[in-house]
């Protein structure tokens, strides 16, 4: 795997998914400040409701902002046979016979890119999946929860 390119393709996801937040934030600033937004009575929220979802956005957007700012300054890591899982490890899983692809990263967690026609998904330690993983090795078969369910999962690659 081509952890640089795949570092890119996260950092063009999560640069697409700012603009749509900006764009978002500015329209609903715009509905906020809007002189039809002005409260007619004691019950009308609508220019209050407005302000709270520009406010939202505009944090939601800059926590996208520092995610970009943190993936694009990762150095790809390599990960020698027998390592542990770890921040920057690229890893396959599977399940059930179904395969499973995951990047491991301080941020961005619940991201989907696709790199060589292969869908991988962006996980930190912090979530419940990346906190299981860490430390495990490829060839182990660790029993993990996922959901309401509890299954065993081979590890196939970290890299």
């Amino acid at each position: 795997m081509n952890k640089q390119a795949l570092i890119q393709k996260v950092v063009e996801k999560l640069t697409a998914d700012l603009a749509l937040y900006f764009k978002a934030a500015t329209i609903a600033r715009a509905e906020a400040t809007h002189e039809q937004s002005k409260a007619e009575n004691k019950y009308d929220t609508r220019g209050l409701e407005a302000s709270y979802l520009a406010r939202g956005q505009s944090k939601q957007a800059a926590e996208i902002e520092a995610s970009i700012h943190q993936i694009a300054a990762m150095e790809p890591k390599n990960f020698r046979l027998g390592a542990p899982i770890d921040l920057g490890a690229y890893v396959e899983i599977e399940t059930r016979g179904e395969i499973s692809r995951y990047f491991v990263a301080a941020r961005a967690g619940g991201t989907e890119i696709v790199v060589d026609d292969l869908k991988i998904m962006v996980i930190t330690p912090q979530s419940p999946l990346g906190r299981q993983l860490m430390g495990h090795r490829q060839g182990e078969s660790p029993k993990l929860e996922i959901g309401d369910r509890r299954s065993v999962h081979k590890i196939l690659c970290v890299a």
